[in-house]
């Protein structure tokens, strides 16, 4: 079947079998593979993508229910926010996982910074405790989490003081 979707910005095209998963596309077919596959049952969290904005596993979505969509993968997250509020090139929540140690092995990162990218969202300045609730979906192996929620923490300030949230719309403390 012809599948149409923005995949980080760009138009792509492609026939593709009904029963595809968005992640097996984007990892097989247009070799975005910072989308992890980890446990295939939407457990781990490791495959989250944003779909129109929100936070979904892209291992429990036919590419197909992506028609017409777009898609922004950790690959083009830094794209969604201005140069002047990327830290060396990264949107702030990928700088501050780097910074913060919010990574050791890296394969749940992209998950989690996009969970957190959708958290962020809805609440620019969450407590220790709403990362934790926001992120929940996420599994981390390594990290013990603290410095994950630190990483959210410290980006959350750093779009604020953009004045931004972290789709790179108005809407911190220095839009107000």
């Amino acid at each position: 079947m012809q599948l149409e979707l923005k995949v980080n910005g760009r138009v792509v095209r492609r026939d593709v079998e009904p029963r595809t998963l968005l992640v097996d596309l984007l990892r097989d077919e247009l070799a975005l593979t910072g989308t992890k596959v980890g446990c295939d049952t939407s457990q781990c969290g490791a495959c989250t993508v944003l779909l129109d904005g929100h936070a979904v596993k892209s291992c429990n979505l036919l590419a197909l229910q992506a028609q017409g969509r777009e898609v922004v993968t950790v690959e083009g997250l830094r794209d969604l926010v201005p140069e002047g509020v990327r830290e060396e090139g990264l949107h702030p929540l990928q700088a501050a996982f780097w910074n913060e140690d919010g990574l050791q092995c890296g394969y749940c990162t992209p998950g989690m910074i996009l969970a957190a990218c959708d958290l962020l969202q809805e609440n620019p300045d969450p407590s220790d405790e709403e990362v934790r609730h926001g992120i929940e979906g996420n599994v981390c192996r390594c990290t013990g989490y603290q410095p994950i929620v630190l990483a959210v923490r410290k980006a959350a300030g750093v779009l604020r003081q953009a004045g931004l949230d972290p789709l790179g719309r108005p809407g911190g403390e220095a839009s107000r």
